[in-house]
């Protein structure tokens, strides 16, 4: 490994540290803790790692203390597990200090969880981003051995996306003449996503087309060797259409193999793992299913809508119930399920006996009436204090017998939440 470049490449780090702007998230990050930031590309971990090390700076750290490297840099194309220990030696031949280490996209260096255990051993505070969540396996976990806190970090939700247009959030400001706007803005967020990046540009579609195939060909073909590019191209978009259906593996399979193409089921759960894996999608179960059903005949949905929506034609039905199904994982993690067991309830959180059904619009009567009984039925056998339906841009209270089911608008109920961290 030429020391050379890697001394240029810490000091031209901490100069564009130093100097780097950013948008501050929400999170709360304990002083003293070692860190793996993981997510979606592109959804802001690297930028995340840049408040961090403003944050430090603004406490008293030196910028010389700073040790960022970001693995993506194609000067390091040929670097290799045992060179990261390399990167420390430059480092202390230049400086006194105990460096605080920054590591982006480290899972591209094969082997890196023992190094970053070795580090976290030895006294050096550590934050680490990747795009695989492979990272967060049972392996690399023990590994780790508990020294580091896992931080997923998520596209902008509504209101982080309102902030980054330079709009202060206040209470009632869904009201009078700041309402269009914010019905504009939302529209916007709703089709294009919440990734950061996405917003400098005018074809938004373009940008999250040339994403989704480094994605794609990079992160998913490459990585995994995948051989049957037609079978993966297929199961992804038939993910994007069922985003608001159970979809089992048998499903999947038949359906590739109705195009020509020769797939098993064990290849399917392979391919639909990879997908989870690279944080396209996330899976939620069904509460009334065994056990095998729940990991076998889930609903998927993707973590950004501007990604699903380069899949779908008339697209808001899906769309809309896609950003409830992000909105909700954000807030209760694995609680998150939905029901279906002679009726269809689209999310239910046990911990809150929460019920939600989503709807586009509820002014088709037979619409109205599908919705509310299933929710008035669901209530008398399960846990169901809160019945609520989201729409697009509806609100109002129904009252049916005897039970009450409020009605809001997706925006004004994202507006009225606080989504934890990122």
């Amino acid at each position: 490994m030429d020391k050379v470049l890697i001394k240029d490449l810490i000091v031209e780090n901490q100069e564009f540290v130093e100097n780097v702007s950013v948008l501050p998230r929400t999170v709360k990050i304990e002083k003293q803790g070692n860190y793996v930031f993981v997510g979606l590309r592109r959804a802001g971990k690297t930028y995340l790692m840049y408040q961090r090390i403003r944050e430090l700076l603004n406490e008293g750290t030196t910028v010389k203390e700073i040790l960022y490297i970001n693995f993506e840099d194609e000067r390091l194309s040929e670097i290799r597990v045992g060179d990261l220990s390399v990167i420390l030696d430059c480092y202390r031949e230049m400086f006194d200090h105990r460096p605080i280490v920054f590591l982006d996209e480290i899972q591209l260096i094969e082997g890196w969880e023992k190094f970053a255990r070795r580090l976290a051993d030895t006294g050096y505070r550590v934050y680490l981003t990747g795009s695989n969540a492979r990272m967060l396996s049972s392996e690399i976990a023990t590994t780790l051995g508990g020294r580091f806190l896992i931080q997923t970090v998520y596209p902008y939700s509504f209101s982080e996306f309102l902030e980054s247009q330079g709009i202060t959030l206040r209470k009632n400001m869904e009201y009078g003449s700041m309402r269009l706007k914010l019905k504009k803005l939302f529209a916007t967020w709703f089709y294009y996503g919440g990734l950061p990046e996405v917003q400098r540009f005018d074809d938004k579609r373009q940008w999250l087309n040339s994403l989704y195939q480094k994605i794609f060909f990079g992160d998913l073909i490459a990585r995994y060797e995948i051989r049957n590019q037609f079978a993966l191209k297929i199961i992804v978009k038939k993910m994007a259409e069922s985003v608001m259906a159970p979809l089992s593996y048998s499903r999947l399979a038949n359906i590739v193999i109705s195009t020509g193409a020769k797939i098993g089921r064990s290849t399917v759960i392979d391919y639909v793992d990879h997908l989870l894996e690279t944080w396209i999608a996330f899976a939620v179960p069904n509460i009334t299913a065994k056990l095998a059903e729940k990991e076998s005949n889930r609903k998927f949905y993707f973590c950004d809508n501007g990604i699903l929506n380069l899949f779908l034609f008339n697209p808001e039905t899906r769309l809309l119930e896609n950003i409830v199904a992000i909105t909700l994982k954000r807030l209760y993690g694995d609680d998150l399920c939905f029901y279906n067991h002679n009726i269809e309830i689209d999310f239910y959180i046990p911990s809150e006996r929460w019920a939600i059904q989503v709807s586009y619009s509820l002014s088709d009567r037979d619409t109205e009436k599908r919705e509310t009984v299933a929710l008035a039925k669901f209530s008398r056998f399960m846990p169901a204090e809160r019945l609520t339906i989201i729409t697009y841009d509806e609100e109002r209270l129904i009252e049916t017998e005897g039970i009450a089911i409020e009605v809001i608008s997706a925006w004004k109920w994202l507006l009225s939440i606080s989504v934890p961290g990122i």
